[in-house]
């Protein structure tokens, strides 16, 4: 989901894209970029997921698998031993190569990683899993690059939350999102064990921000993203203010997980 969404002349949800960003890659509605106010409430969301998993990656060989604009491939390769991202979008791989240089950047589908067997001590996956065709082949696929015990670090939006009482998700890039027992299978499946399941959730000043906005800031903002007209100025400093700590990483054993936005999973390789 990106606040850059408009309706196509079908009636389906489409994204509206922006030509000029700060991060210089065009909004697309399939990814979220950094820098851009009316996008950084997406941006905080995804970026939590990098922050609280990163010491996982302490001087690992760590494979980013869909890295859209690249700036969590880049986080990481601050304390990795070396991060090797792999997206198959043509811009995405040429913006990432010009950006960030500390990150090997390749051209792959994620169907097919174009990576040894046992090559890499992580594979980070986030966001990325509720666009893939074959959600299992990719799995297949972070199994077999992984050294034994690696772990598999993925997030996704909730389905119950983000596309509530419907099988088909809100968002026109989706193609099947999950749950958190349908993630879990997914991985197990797979011959993972799941380390731990967690879940994003609003923290305090977000919480906030929902009663502020009558109930949603979520709702609030794709709002004025669909009406075509500029951002109310409370609302735009108010997203535009929101940090990764706005919002909360809470294990399934202390919080509802299938009340969380996003899953966020940890599993660990045979």
């Amino acid at each position: 989901m990106s606040a850059f969404v408009t309706h196509g002349p079908d009636g389906t949800e489409g994204a509206q894209e922006s030509p000029q960003t700060p991060a210089g890659l065009p909004l697309t509605g399939e990814r979220t970029v950094p820098g851009l106010d009316v996008e950084n409430y997406w941006f905080r969301r995804h970026e939590v997921a990098y922050l609280q998993l990163l010491h996982h990656c302490v001087d690992r060989d760590v494979l980013e698998a869909g890295f859209g604009e690249g700036y969590g491939a880049d986080l990481l390769a601050g304390v990795a031993r070396g991060v090797t991202g792999v997206d198959y979008d043509e811009s995405a791989v040429a913006h990432a190569r010009a950006r960030y240089p500390r990150v090997t950047v390749l051209a792959g589908n994620l169907a097919a990683l174009p990576l040894p067997d046992d090559s890499v001590d992580v594979v980070v996956n986030f966001q990325v899993i509720e666009h893939l065709w074959d959600q299992s082949q990719f799995v297949a696929e972070c199994a077999r690059v992984l050294r034994p015990g690696g772990r598999l670090l993925m997030s996704t939006p909730n389905r119950i939350t983000f596309t509530p009482d419907s099988d088909t998700p809100v968002n026109p890039f989706h193609t099947r999102e999950l749950n958190a027992a349908e993630l879990t299978e997914l991985l197990t499946d797979g011959g993972f064990t799941v380390e731990s399941m967690n879940g994003v959730f609003h923290g305090p000043r977000l919480r906030e921000l929902d009663a502020k906005y009558g109930g949603s800031i979520i709702e609030a903002q794709i709002a004025r993203a669909l009406a075509d007209a500029p951002w109310p100025a409370d609302l735009l400093a108010d997203i535009a203010a929101l940090g990764a700590d706005d919002f909360e990483l809470l294990d399934a054993r202390d919080a509802d997980i299938d009340a969380s936005l996003d899953l966020v999973a940890i599993a660990v390789a045979p």
